[in-house]
Order: structure tokens, then C-alpha cells, then sequence
């Protein structure tokens, strides 16, 4: 998978945009959907990356800058016919990779907590993220769990 800057105004980044908003937010209790819009995502604090397989767009995935060391995962999303061939890992890395290079030392997210989301939850996991408390303005809620990696300790392998 080749990751590149989003464009955020091609119409196939959009597309799956809105698609990956509207599934979660099918699957997410009214008021717990904290997918960002495309508004969202192009502001300033958030750099946008998506992946590409030749020419077909099958991930996204965001980084939102809270803080100088204090960032956070931010629409992650792998098209669903491309599923289970790594292309979300790869993502996700590449997201670690960047935080870290800008110097921040936590990543944070907050994701569904239903049970469509347990492939997102075995996936952040197995990439060191551990359960941690609301943060940045969210608030506990039983439909959302919320997840952080300490940036300060070496990366895994």
C-alpha cells in the first residue's frame, strides 16, 4: 500500500469518507459518533493520510494535533472488501510513525465500543494501545472506549 497526503476534494477519498461516517454512526449510539467530517479533517490541526492499492483507495487515517505531545487517531478506516491484508496496520503505523517524529509522546483514540468494532479494538492493541480515560474534552461513555500509547518507550517491532 502506497500512503499519500489525503486530498480531501477527490471525490473517491469523499466516497469512502462518507461511507466510513455513515456505518459507524450506524453502529454507534446517537450522540457517541465522533467521526470527523470532511470540515474536520481539514483543519489545521490534523494532517490526513490515505492508502492506495495502485489505484484503488482502501484506507484512511488522520492524526489530530491536541497538543505539542499529544496527539490522536483519527479516521481510521480500511475499505471493506480490502480487509484483513494489512492495509489498516499499515496505517496505523504510519500514524505512530509521524507522532513520534513530531515529537509527541502519547496517541490517543476513541473508538465504538459495540461489537462491530472489535476489529478495530484487536488491531490497537496488538499495536500497544492500552485502555485510559476520556480525554481532550471527550466524556465517559458506555457506547465509546477509549485507548492510548505511550510514544516515550521504543517502538515495536
Amino acid at each position: 500500500m502506497q500512503i499519500r497526503t489525503g486530498d480531501t476534494y477527490d471525490p473517491r477519498v469523499i466516497a469512502l469518507l462518507d461511507h466510513h461516517v455513515a456505518v459507524a454512526r450506524a453502529h454507534t449510539a446517537l450522540g457517541s459518533a465522533h467521526a470527523l467530517d470532511l470540515s474536520g479533517l481539514r483543519a489545521s490541526d490534523v494532517a490526513f493520510w490515505t492508502g492506495w492499492d495502485g489505484e484503488m483507495l482502501v484506507a484512511t487515517g488522520a492524526l489530530k494535533t491536541h497538543s505539542a505531545d499529544h496527539g490522536e487517531v483519527k479516521s481510521m478506516h480500511t475499505l471493506q472488501t480490502t480487509r484483513r491484508r494489512g492495509f489498516g496496520g499499515q496505517m496505523l503505523r504510519h500514524i505512530i510513525t509521524e507522532a513520534r517524529a513530531r515529537g509527541m509522546m502519547r496517541l490517543s483514540l476513541e473508538t465504538g465500543s459495540w461489537d462491530y468494532f472489535k476489529p478495530a479494538h484487536a488491531l490497537y492493541q496488538a499495536h500497544g494501545f492500552v485502555a485510559c480515560s476520556p480525554f481532550e474534552g471527550y466524556v465517559e461513555d458506555p457506547n465509546s472506549l477509549f485507548l492510548t500509547l505511550d510514544l516515550s518507550t521504543p517502538a515495536r517491532r
